[in-house]
């Protein structure tokens, strides 16, 4: 099955060496039961190697799952925000249903937490991703300079720095 969106699947160096070394392997029957599906390369992110996917022109695989953060803690005054906003919450009644009541009140006070700590946080992801992904494609096609390969090592730093924030 030939693949779309990128001709190499690993890269090594910042883009020194690189090879399509991740397919899909499919038989007979099943391309014949799906005959519109294709291999599509996505951007890579953290990883040397370029998440591929298989995708059926005609499924609808539904809504996209709910996201939760990976890293909270790492922000500035995470731990004194909780601290502060868990102790000012002033329920009554068996531990259980505090704690119940807790928790949801501090699920949404950390929603609008992070609303105001992570602004167009996926943005800055997407736009050092886009920038990995354009020096990609030129070193697919040409050597990269040493100022190239030196910004995707510090691209390929940041990207791992924002991807503590990221939402899963």
């Amino acid at each position: 099955m030939p693949i779309c969106g990128r001709l190499f699947t690993w890269f090594r160096g910042y883009g020194v060496s690189m090879s399509r070394l991740d397919r899909f392997l499919l038989f007979d029957k099943w391309c014949d039961a799906w005959p519109n599906c294709i291999q599509v390369a996505q951007q890579r992110g953290l990883l040397d190697h370029v998440p591929v996917m298989l995708f059926d022109d005609e499924a609808n695989w539904g809504p996209r799952l709910l996201r939760m953060l990976k890293c909270w803690a790492s922000f500035p005054g995470y731990d004194d925000y909780v601290h502060n906003t868990w102790g000012s919450f002033n329920i009554v009644g068996w531990s259980g249903f505090v704690l119940r009541k807790k928790l949801k009140l501090m699920k949404l006070s950390l929603k609008m937490w992070h609303q105001q700590h992570s602004q167009n946080l996926n943005a800055k992801i997407d736009s050092v991703k886009n920038r990995i992904s354009v020096l990609d494609e030129k070193g697919e096609l040409s050597v990269l300079h040493d100022d190239e390969i030196a910004e995707l090592h510090d691209l390929s730093i940041n990207l791992h720095y924002w991807f503590r924030f990221r939402l899963v």
